[in-house]
């Protein structure tokens, strides 16, 4: 009986084998993927450094670092006077701009950059609004009053790249960039040039009413600033979700603009590092201090609805009569009455009939 059984058995196990070789054989994919669960995991591309050293590169750490903002021998200026000076200049701002008054795009933005702040190392309240301006651009003034161009949410592809920009404007007050700049000399009055990410007419209208001349070695300061919030702004952006690679995408397509259009940011960038340098060196950030998420967020149908709204706001613009209105009109001429001559002479055609 014992040998029967153990004959059983034997069969049992071939034809288990059996059956098992078919099945790898007619199903590569199955195959490979069991080859790949019994292969040893492969080693990360960029092996990533998590820091907890409450530095620059500790992400653990964001809203309770020191990233240059601390009053002292660097910084002469409180945040009470960052805040006075900058709802200065911003009143200075709204003056010479307009601005989107719709409801939902700017509770939406808002919404977003308080987001933003909320995971950033800022210390001070943000007031956040909209300028209706085709420009693709955003700039920060000291003391946290944020400005967004209506043409950077219209050039965004997604809500990831507006969080990007957003997040490198939030940067530079974070880090307190106009006072530290200002403190060291380089410029004779805090916040004269609002950090600008990509350029504008309100920072260089500003910039031309101060009559200010920038020295070489301002230009050099400003690069290290700019570097910095780069190097911020992927950090906060991260922590809230977003996918960092969003923020070389826009560098990646403000230089495909550049190379389109040589010149076209020449004076914006002055005084901001080289595009491809900036996208190497925050791809190189991204792959060394950001561990990878299982999940990013990188768009939403809210961003979307506000993006197809803003454009309905400027084809309306284009289309509306008021902006027209005090305009200077060319009218035609009035055609003149011929059963009321005023008594003046005319001249009539001879009839053909020689009765008349």
């Amino acid at each position: 009986m014992m040998p029967i059984m153990q004959y059983r058995r034997g069969n049992a196990i071939v034809l288990y084998f059996v059956f098992f070789g078919l099945l790898l054989r007619s199903s590569p994919f199955l195959a490979q993927n069991i080859a790949q669960s019994a292969a040893p995991p492969l080693p990360p591309k960029h092996p990533v450094k998590v820091y907890h050293d409450g530095s620059i590169r500790d992400i653990s750490a964001i809203g309770n670092r020191n990233v240059g903002c601390g009053q002292g021998l660097g910084n002469w200026y409180s945040l009470e006077k960052q805040i006075a000076m900058g709802k200065s200049y911003a009143a200075q701002v709204e003056q010479s701009s307009k601005l989107i008054k719709d409801p939902v795009i700017t509770e939406y933005v808002n919404r977003l950059g308080q987001n933003l702040v909320r995971n950033s190392d800022a210390q001070v309240p943000f007031t956040i609004k909209v300028i209706d301006s085709s420009d693709i651009n955003a700039f920060a003034l000291p003391g946290g009053f944020f400005y967004v161009d209506s043409g950077l949410i219209l050039a965004a592809d997604d809500e990831a790249e507006l969080a990007g920009v957003m997040s490198h404007e939030i940067a530079h007050v974070a880090a307190c960039h106009a006072a530290r700049q200002n403190t060291r000399g380089e410029l004779m009055s805090l916040a004269t040039i609002p950090l600008i990410m990509v350029g504008g007419p309100v920072g260089y209208a500003v910039q031309n009413v101060a009559g200010l001349a920038l020295p070489l070695g301002f230009l050099k300061f400003s690069r290290g600033f700019e570097a910095q919030a780069d190097y911020l702004g992927v950090e906060y952006m991260y922590k809230a979700g977003y996918d960092p690679e969003a923020l070389t995408a826009f560098f990646e397509k403000v230089e495909a603009l550049q190379k389109k259009k040589p010149g076209i940011l020449a004076k914006s960038f002055s005084t901001h590092p080289q595009t491809p340098k900036r996208i190497e060196k925050t791809q190189d950030e991204i792959n060394t201090i950001l561990p990878a998420k299982a999940q990013y967020k990188l768009d939403t149908s809210e961003f979307e609805d506000v993006k197809a709204r803003l454009a309905k706001l400027e084809n309306r613009r284009k289309l509306s009569p008021e902006e027209n209105a005090n305009r200077p009109t060319l009218r035609r001429r009035p055609e003149p009455n011929n059963t009321d001559d005023g008594g003046r002479p005319t001249l009539k055609r001879r009839s053909d009939n020689p009765d008349d």
